[in-house]
């Protein structure tokens, strides 16, 4: 009997044992399945990156976004962070974090205490090492989710030091706002950085982690009152303030400032966004862009001001667009819309927002002109020109309605005449023009040629901002495309550099451009395009004041301004001078401010020659005469007029299929229209037939006839008055209704 009882108690004890090492063993299981691996490193990388931050070339934030599960945009060293906000963070959180190695026992065993004898969770007993724990690893808040955090802490700081483990800490502890670590819950309460806090501000930073919702100071600063104040007196028993200090963190009032970006350029990162491939983008924690924000800053100041004093006339948005030639960088990309208070609300990009460009294209034609044959001194017309659109006329004329004659191609461009201009695009072919100005970037201009006609150098069509001074910093660079750098990368960028113009083409340019005494015609001696430093300028102004723009470029940078409305709407008369050429001179004025200026890039292939002011002949002594540039094979003779206008004489008006109506508000008698030649000689005498009846016969090209209703034919001979020669137009049906 007793050897039975024995046995039994031994199979007992067996059965009891192995329960108990199954138990032991499963909870072994358990906990190892579920303890999950320590990070690789502290240091984040910025992999699995959701929105990328956007820096200035001084990395100065563009954009700040807290999208992120980590924050790695304002993350700082230990050694940056103060060390009264790091003692106090470790008084708070975990007094023994210097002692412990990863888990305080005896904080836990204070606080399960605390808790049974309040019958509730009044407290917890997390090490920082645990709460890191909890960054990586969240976990529903259970016992044995505890547990686990225990052991995972102790691992944590096996692998790492106390300094790496802190760090990491004060830089990803969570605060309302979806804020990560202490820099932007300073930005995000005082707008300021951690080492121009007061002591109480960075007492309410380590109280705020308690409770970062209740504890909102944007939500008033009641609630973090007594916690703060019990901090603070903590702070004073271990000596770590005075006495004084204590009472000021007591008293003190906070000072709450929300958070402000240090420059605005949201149009520019956008374009960043755009042009660049998302797989980039998310590769990337930050993005160094090329833009300069105190620059960005100023020039913003300068549009705004200048779009204030206009608004009376109707001017409502702005933009500017500055780059540096040495670099190809864009340094500022300024939208303005319409006065201080809004100058940055307006989601339209006007510096990537099509517009008609007015006559800042003319350069590009005259350009080309010279590759073809004609120089500075080339004498063309500015004379009335009318031209056939379907059965009506176009008149093409001058901002000024005055024409000059006979002028040299320098006048013509310096004074951005409107009628040599369509000579010379007729002169080098629309197509060909159109071709050149894709060549230069400007893609905006997609349709045909024919579309365009004789009006593209006028600017009829629309393009950007951007394509504009892109274009011009083909002048600039000496005739070489250089494709525009938003973003600074440290690989050798392939520039992809093409020769557009040559540089002896874009040196005339720029000589022209930079010639007070060019645009004196229709600008004056005194104009606001006179710069103190050499740079070429040219304004343009769109039908019905649209548009108005300015863009010049010197030894340095290309800058472009732009002026109107992005509605479409138009301006009160602001043209590129009086509009954005004010600012276009105060942003070179900025520029300029402190580096040494030097004069245009001039080829040393020109040749300098004196010619005739009046003729473009080479000077014999006696005629009035400048000095001018020529490329090399293009120098005119003695007594070789050079003149563009030898053309065959032609009927200008009317036109075949014209069509006109009489006006019935007045007498018939005295209702009349005026015919025009083109191309007639020096001395000769011309006879105007209507339905082969002589109606007139003048030495000059013009005749006006008086309009009579019907289906007529025109038709003019020209009779030479060395020669018995004479020479006829074809006839020209039109009808008068």
């Amino acid at each position: 009997m007793i050897m039975i009882n024995l046995l039994k108690r031994k199979r007992l004890l067996v059965t009891t044992a192995l329960l108990l090492a199954a138990a032991v063993g499963g909870f072994i299981w358990k906990t190892r399945s579920d303890l999950l691996p320590l990070p690789r490193s502290l240091t984040l990388d910025g992999s699995n990156i959701r929105k990328v931050q956007v820096l200035d070339r001084h990395n100065l934030p563009l954009t700040v976004t807290y999208q992120n599960r980590w924050n790695i945009h304002d993350y700082v060293p230990l050694h940056r962070i103060p060390s009264f906000l790091q003692q106090a963070f470790v008084i708070s959180e975990d007094q023994r974090f210097y002692q412990h190695q990863g888990v305080d026992w005896r904080a836990r065993l204070h606080a399960l205490g605390q808790n049974m004898k309040a019958l509730r969770a009044v407290r917890g007993a997390s090490t920082i090492s645990e709460q890191v724990i909890r960054m990586w690893h969240p976990r529903p808040r259970t016992v044995w989710s505890r547990w686990l955090e225990g052991l995972e802490a102790a691992r944590l700081e096996e692998r790492y030091s106390k300094p790496d483990i802190l760090e990491f800490y004060l830089n990803q502890v969570p605060y309302a706002a979806k804020r990560h670590g202490v820099v932007q819950a300073a930005r995000y309460y005082f707008d300021r950085d951690l080492d121009t806090l007061s002591q109480k501000e960075m007492l309410a930073l380590v109280v705020m982690v308690r409770a970062p919702g209740r504890f909102d100071l944007h939500k008033g600063c009641a609630e973090i009152k007594g916690p703060l104040d019990q901090l603070a007196d903590r702070l004073l028993q271990r000596g770590l303030i005075a006495e004084a200090q204590c009472e000021r963190i007591k008293n003190e009032p906070f000072q709450i400032k929300n958070a402000e970006l240090p420059v605005q350029a949201s149009h520019f990162v956008n374009h960043i966004y755009q042009s660049q491939p998302p797989s980039f983008l998310l590769s990337m924690g930050r993005l160094q862009t090329t833009l300069d924000s105190s620059l960005q800053y100023k020039i913003q100041t300068i549009l705004d001001n200048r779009l204030h004093d206009l608004q009376k006339l109707k001017v409502g948005n702005g933009a500017v667009l500055v780059v540096d030639n040495r670099t190809h960088e864009v340094l500022a990309w300024v939208n303005g819309g319409g006065g201080r208070e809004s100058s940055t609300r307006s989601w339209i990009d006007a510096i990537t927002t099509p517009r008609q460009p007015g006559s800042t294209l003319k350069p590009f034609l005259y350009a080309l002109a010279f590759e073809r044959g004609w120089t500075p001194a080339t004498m063309v017309a500015d004379l009335p020109l009318t031209k056939p659109v379907g059965v009506g006329l176009h008149t093409y004329h001058n901002y000024s309605r005055t024409h000059y004659g006979l002028l040299r191609v320098r006048e013509a461009l310096g004074n951005s005449l409107n009628t040599p201009a369509v000579r010379t695009v007729q002169y080098v072919g629309v197509e060909t023009f159109l071709q050149r100005l894709h060549d230069l970037g400007i893609e905006s201009l997609q349709q045909h040629p024919d579309f365009y006609g004789d009006g593209l150098a006028l600017g009829n069509g629309e393009i950007t901002l951007l394509e504009l001074v892109r274009a011009y910093c083909v002048l600039a660079q000496r005739g070489i495309y250089h494709p525009l750098h938003t973003l600074i990368m440290d690989d050798v960028r392939d520039d992809s550099a093409r020769r557009i113009f040559s540089p002896e083409a874009s040196s005339l340019i720029g000589s022209i451009l930079s010639d007070p005494e060019a645009r004196k015609l229709e600008f004056g001696h005194g104009s606001l395009l006179r710069f103190p430093v050499q740079t070429a300028v040219k304004t343009g102004t769109s039908s019905d004041y649209r548009d108005s723009w300015a863009v010049g470029f010197n030894d340095r940078y290309t800058v472009g301004a732009w002026m109107g409305n992005l509605d479409g709407t138009v301006t009160e008369g602001i043209t590129g001078s009086t509009g954005p050429g004010l600012v276009l001179r105060s942003v070179f004025a900025e520029l300029n401010r402190h580096r040494k200026t030097r004069p245009l890039y001039l080829s040393p292939r020109l040749v300098k020659l004196e010619v005739c002011s009046d003729t473009g002949f080479l000077s014999d002594g006696v005629c009035p005469s400048y000095n001018e540039w020529f490329i090399p094979g293009t120098e005119p003779a003695v007594n070789d007029s050079h003149v563009t206008e030898k053309k065959s004489v032609r009927l200008l008006r009317p036109t075949s299929g014209l069509q006109l109506a009489m006006d019935p508000r007045i007498p018939d008698d005295q209702e009349a229209f005026s015919f025009a030649l083109e191309g007639i000689p020096g001395g000769a005498t011309v006879d105007w037939f209507v339905d082969d009846a002589l109606e007139a016969t003048t030495s000059t090209g013009e005749f006006v006839w008086p309009l009579r209703r019907g289906v007529h034919l025109a038709r003019t001979r020209v009779r030479l008055h060395d020669s018995t020669t004479a020479v006829e137009t074809p006839p020209v049906k039109f009808i008068v209704k």
